[in-house]
C-alpha cells in the first residue's frame, strides 16, 4: 500500500514532508545518505587529533533517524530522540582521541547498548563506531582494558547483524586481533585472547567472511587454542575454537590450511569426549569432501576403527549418523579403504547399525554394505575367471587325469555351478554368524538373561539370507 505525503504526524512533529512508497523506505533514505557522505570520517588538522563527523551528511543522517513514523505517537516519538541523542553521545566519545579515557568509556557503552538491542547495532554501525573501536585495537595499554573493552563492543555489534560482520572484517579488524593473540614472546593476554576467539566465532558465521578468516593465518591460532597444551584455555573459549573451526571448515578452501595443522589427528584422538565429538565428526565430515582431506583421514593410524566404534554409540545418533557419512564417502572413493575398513570389523558393525540405528544410520549403512558387495561380487566373478582359465591351459601342461579318462570329465558349466554354490553356502554361514553375534550384542545391551533365546520369526531372518546382503 502506497504512503502519501505527510506533513505531520500525529499532529506533533514535523515529517519533512518525506514521501514513503512504502514502510521500508525511510531506511533505504538512511543508508543513501551515508553512502552520500554521512560515514565519512576527517581529521580536522594534523595538529588536531579529533575526528570530526562532516557536517551536511551528520544533520542529514540525524534528521532522517529522527523522522516519525506515522504510527508513532509523540511520547514515542520523543524516547525515538532521546535514544538516537544518547547513542550520538557515545560515537562522539570514541572520536575524542586525545583522551584515552574516554575513548575506553565510549567502548565500553557501546559493548552495553549492542548487546541485546538489534536496533542499536545497526543506528551505532551507521554513526560510525566501528572504524574507532577497530583502531583502539593497536592502543598502547599495558593493561589491556582498551583492547577487551573493544574487542567485545565489536562482538556484540556483530551479533545477528551481516551487514556489521563483512563492515568489521572490511575496517581490517582480522590481523589486528591476530597481532594482538600472537605476541613476540610467544604469550598473551589471555582474557584477550578469548575475547579474539569469541569474535572469530562470531565473524566466521558469515559466508564472505570465511575464506578472508581462513587466509588470515587464524585458523593456526584456533587450533592452538583448541588443543590448549599448556591448559591455560577456558572451557568456553576452546568450544568457541571448535565452533569457528567448523564454520571455517565449511568453505572447501579453508580445508588445505587446516590440513597444514595437526587437526585431524586431534579430532580423531579426541572422539569419545561426549562434549566435543559431534562437532569433531562435523568437522571431519567437511574435511572428508576433499581428496587430500582422505588421505589425511585414512592416513592416520587407527583412523578407521575409531570411527567403526562410533557406529555402537545407540545413544548418540547424530554421532552415528556422522560417522556413517564420513565412512560411506571414504568407502565410495577408495576401494584400499574399503579392504582396511573390512578388516577393522566394519561389517558387523554396518550390520547392527542396520537393525538400531536412525533411518538416515540405516540408508547409510546400507549403501556401504552395497559397495561392499559390488567388491565381493567383482572378486567372484575373478576367481571364476581364474579356475576357468587353468582349466583351458592344463593340457599345455601334459597329460591330466581327466584327460586319461574322457568319462570322468566334468562340464565347465557345472564347475561354475558348485563354485558358485560354495560362495553360497560360505556367504549364508557368515551371514548366520553375523546375525548370531548382533543378537548377543542386542541381549547384553538389554540386561536380557543369558539364557534368552531369539524368536522364530528371527532364527527365520537368519535362515533366509541370501547374497543379496553378502557385505563384503
Amino acid at each position: 500500500m502506497a504512503w502519501r505525503t505527510i506533513d505531520k504526524c500525529d499532529g506533533s512533529k514535523d515529517a519533512g514532508s518525506v514521501l514513503l512508497d512504502h514502510p521500508f523506505k525511510l531506511w533505504s533514505k538512511i543508508i543513501d545518505t551515508v553512502r552520500c557522505g554521512g560515514k565519512r570520517l576527517k581529521k580536522k588538522s594534523e595538529s588536531n587529533n579529533t575526528y570530526n563527523l562532516q557536517q551536511p551528511g551528520s544533520d542529514k543522517l540525524s534528521e532522517l533517524l529522527k523522522q516519525p513514523e506515522c504510527w508513532e505517537n509523540e511520547e514515542e516519538v520523543k524516547m525515538k530522540e532521546e535514544t538516537l541523542e544518547d547513542l550520538k553521545r557515545v560515537a562522539k566519545k570514541l572520536q575524542q582521541q586525545s583522551s584515552s579515557e574516554v575513548v575506553l568509556e565510549g567502548a565500553r557503552e557501546v559493548r552495553r547498548l549492542a548487546k541485546k538491542d538489534y536496533q542499536a547495532r545497526t543506528t551505532l554501525a551507521l554513526l560510525g563506531v566501528i572504524p574507532p573501536l577497530v583502531a583502539l585495537l593497536d592502543a598502547e595499554d599495558p593493561t589491556s582494558h582498551s583492547q577487551i573493552a573493544a574487542l567485545y563492543a565489536l562482538l556484540n555489534l556483530a551479533i545477528a547483524n551481516d551487514a556489521n560482520k563483512a563492515a568489521i572484517v572490511r575496517a581490517g579488524a582480522l590481523h589486528k586481533m591476530l597481532k594482538l593473540i600472537q605476541s613476540p614472546n610467544g604469550s598473551s593476554n589471555q582474557a584477550v585472547a578469548e575475547a579474539v576467539v569469541a569474535n572469530y566465532l562470531g565473524l566466521s558465521a558469515l559466508d564472505s567472511n570465511k575464506r578472508i578468516i581462513g587466509s588470515s593465518g587464524s585458523i593456526q591460532v584456533l587450533v592452538r587454542t583448541l588443543k590448549d597444551f599448556d591448559e591455560t584455555s577456558s572451557y568456553q573459549a576452546k568450544q568457541d575454537s571448535l565452533r569457528a573451526l567448523y564454520n571455517l571448515s565449511i568453505s572447501p578452501l579453508n580445508v588445505f590450511p587446516m590440513l597444514e595443522t595437526d587437526l585431524i589427528p586431534f579430532a580423531l584422538s579426541k572422539l569419545g569426549d561426549m562434549d566435543t565429538s559431534e562437532r569433531m565428526l562435523s568437522i571431519l565430515s567437511n574435511v572428508v569432501a576433499i581428496a587430500e582431506g582422505r588421505k589425511a583421514i585414512s592416513n592416520v593410524p587407527d583412523a578407521f576403527p575409531t570411527l567403526i566404534d562410533v557406529l555402537n554409540w545407540t545413544d548418540s545418533p547424530v554421532c552415528q549418523e556422522k560417522a556413517s557419512y564420513i565412512l560411506m564417502v571414504m568407502a565410495h572413493r577408495s576401494y584400499g579403504d574399503r579392504q582396511v575398513m573390512i578388516e577393522a570389523g566394519l561389517v558387523s558393525a554396518l550390520l547392527e547399525l542396520t537393525l538400531l540405528g536412525s533411518t538416515l544410520a540405516q540408508k547409510r549403512a546400507s549403501r556401504i554394505l552395497e559397495c561392499l558387495r559390488v567388491d565381493k561380487g567383482k572378486q567372484v566373478s575373478g576367481n571364476s575367471g581364474g579356475g576357468l582359465g587353468a582349466t583351458l591351459s592344463a593340457p599345455l601342461c601334459g597329460p591330466s587325469s581327466s584327460a586319461m579318462n574322457p568319462g570322468n570329465q566334468l562340464n565347465e558349466s557345472d564347475e561354475d555351478d558348485e563354485m558358485i554354490s560354495q560362495e553360497r553356502k560360505a556367504v549364508k554361514q557368515l551371514v548366520q554368524q553375523s546375525l548370531q553375534n548382533n543378537m548377543k550384542k542386542m541381549v547384553k545391551r538389554a540386561n536380557l538373561p543369558h539364557d534368552f533365546v531369539p524368536s522364530d520369526h528371527f532364527k527365520s531372518l537368519a535362515s533366509s539370507s541370501t547374497s543379496k546382503s553378502l557385505p563384503f
